[in-house]
C-alpha cells in the first residue's frame, strides 16, 4: 500500500468515521430521522472535502498496482466515502446525471477495472476482507449497533463458506462415497452456526439504530454516470454454491440466474470462478433421484441420503429464519412507520420495497422447496426423496 493509500485508509478509519458518527446522533435525535437536516451542515462540508483532498492525490498518482489486496482495500476506501456522501444527500442519483463526486468515481472505475469488480464499496469489505488495525476494522460510524451488525453478519458469511466448502469437498466423491455422510453432516453444522449468529442478532441489533443509522450507507449511487445498487450481505458467492450443490436452486431458472448475474461482478473475482464452476455441476439432488431409480442401489444410499436431506433442511431454516424474523424486525416494520416520501430509495438494491420483499421471499422459497405453482421450487423432488426414507424406515 502506497503512502498515499495508507493516509486515506487512517482518515476512513478515523475523522471519517467520527464525522459519521456525529452527524448519526444529530439525525437520530430528531423527530424525522429520515429526513437529513441543515443541522450538521459544516461536518457534512469536511467530510466532501477531507475525502477529496486524499483521493486527488491518488489518481494523479496512479500506481494503485501494488497487489490485489492493496488495490481492494483501497477500492473499499473510496467507496465507503461515496456511500457517506450519498448516505447523507450530498449526492443522490435522481438529482444527477453523473456523480458530482469526479476524483472518486474516476479512481473507483480504474481501480474496478483492473480486478474486475463492480467499482463500488461491496459487502466484503466490511466483512471477509475488512483489515483490522490494532484491533480495529473499518466501519462506516463508531456506534455500537453497527458493530453488532457487522460482526453476526460476517459470521454469517463465514459460517456460510464453510458450509459451501464442505458440500464442494463431496463433488469428486460422488454422493454414495461412505464418506459423504461424514461431510453433509460438517456443512449441516455450519448452517446451524449460520441460524445461531442470525439469532443473535436477532436478539441484540436495535431495529431504529439499524434502520437510521446503519441501512442507509447502503443505498444505491453513482459512480461516474452509472448507478451501482447498494452493497449486500448476500454478495458472496457461498450461499449460492450451497443452493446450487444441494440442487434447491437451478442456474436454468431465468429468476434465479439473474440473481447470480447481478451479484457477480460484487464478489470477489475467485468466488465469481467457484460460481462458475459450481453452476455446471451436476447437484446432489439430481444423483440421489439417479440411485433412487437404479436397479442396484450402494449400501450407503439411505444413510447418505438422510444426512443430505437433513442438510437441506439446516439451509431452507436458515433462510425462512433471515427472512420471517430479520428482514420483518429490521425492514418491513420499520419501514412502515415512515410517511410516503421517506419510502423512495430505501431499498440497497434500487426497487421499491415491495418488489424487493416480494423476491426475497421467492427466493426463500425456493430455498425451503416450499409447495407453490408459480415459481419453480423443488418440492416434488425432495417429497419423492423423503419418501424413500419412509419406505425404507417401515
Amino acid at each position: 500500500m502506497s503512502k498515499k493509500a495508507r493516509a486515506l485508509d487512517h482518515w476512513i478509519r478515523t475523522d471519517f468515521r467520527q464525522m459519521n458518527t456525529e452527524l448519526e446522533e444529530i439525525y437520530f435525535a430528531q423527530e424525522a430521522r429520515h429526513v437529513v437536516p441543515e443541522a450538521g451542515a459544516s461536518i457534512r462540508e469536511q467530510l466532501v472535502a477531507g475525502g477529496r483532498a486524499l483521493i486527488r492525490p491518488l489518481l494523479k498518482e496512479g500506481s494503485t498496482d501494488q497487489g490485489f489486496d492493496a488495490a481492494y482495500n483501497l477500492l473499499g476506501c473510496v467507496g465507503l466515502y461515496m456511500a457517506a456522501c450519498r448516505r447523507h444527500d450530498i449526492t443522490e442519483p435522481s438529482r444527477e446525471t453523473t456523480s458530482p463526486l469526479v476524483e472518486a468515481s474516476a479512481l473507483a472505475l480504474h481501480i474496478s477495472t483492473t480486478l474486475g469488480v463492480s467499482p463500488r464499496f461491496a459487502s466484503s469489505h466490511l466483512t471477509t476482507h475488512n483489515l483490522a488495525v490494532d484491533g480495529k476494522y473499518r466501519s462506516f460510524t463508531s456506534l455500537e449497533d453497527e458493530r453488532i451488525f457487522l460482526d453476526y453478519n460476517s459470521l454469517g458469511v463465514f459460517a456460510y463458506q464453510r458450509a459451501a466448502e464442505t458440500l464442494r469437498r463431496i463433488l469428486p466423491l460422488g454422493v454414495s462415497h461412505p464418506l459423504a455422510c461424514y461431510l453433509f453432516e460438517d456443512a449441516k453444522s455450519a448452517l446451524d452456526d449460520v441460524a445461531k449468529w442470525n439469532d443473535r442478532l436477532f436478539n441484540e441489533l436495535d431495529p431504529a439504530r439499524f434502520f437510521s443509522c446503519v441501512r442507509p450507507y447502503y443505498k444505491p449511487y453513482r459512480v461516474g454516470p452509472k448507478v451501482y445498487r447498494g452493497a449486500n450481505a448476500g454478495d458472496f458467492a457461498g450461499i449460492n454454491v450451497i443452493d446450487l450443490l444441494l440442487g434447491v436452486c437451478n442456474a436454468d431458472n431465468p429468476t434465479y440466474a439473474q440473481i447470480l448475474t447481478d451479484k457477480y461482478l460484487f464478489m470477489l473475482p475467485e468466488e465469481q470462478a467457484m460460481l462458475k464452476d459450481c453452476s455446471r455441476r451436476k447437484s446432489f439432488m439430481t444423483q440421489f433421484l439417479e440411485l433412487s431409480r437404479a436397479r442396484n442401489r450402494p449400501e450407503t444410499f439411505e444413510k447418505n441420503l438422510r444426512a443430505y436431506l437433513a442438510t437441506v433442511d439446516a439451509h431452507g431454516h436458515a433462510a425462512a429464519q433471515h427472512h420471517n424474523r430479520l428482514v420483518e424486525k429490521y425492514i418491513q416494520q420499520p419501514a412502515a412507520q415512515l410517511p410516503a416520501d421517506g419510502l423512495d430509495n430505501i431499498t440497497a438494491s434500487g426497487p421499491p420495497l415491495h418488489v424487493l420483499l416480494n423476491s426475497l421471499e421467492q427466493l426463500r422459497d425456493l430455498r425451503l422447496a416450499a409447495k407453490r405453482d408459480d415459481i419453480p421450487t423443488r418440492y416434488k423432488e425432495l417429497k419423492k426423496l423423503r419418501a424413500e426414507l419412509g419406505s425404507a424406515d417401515r
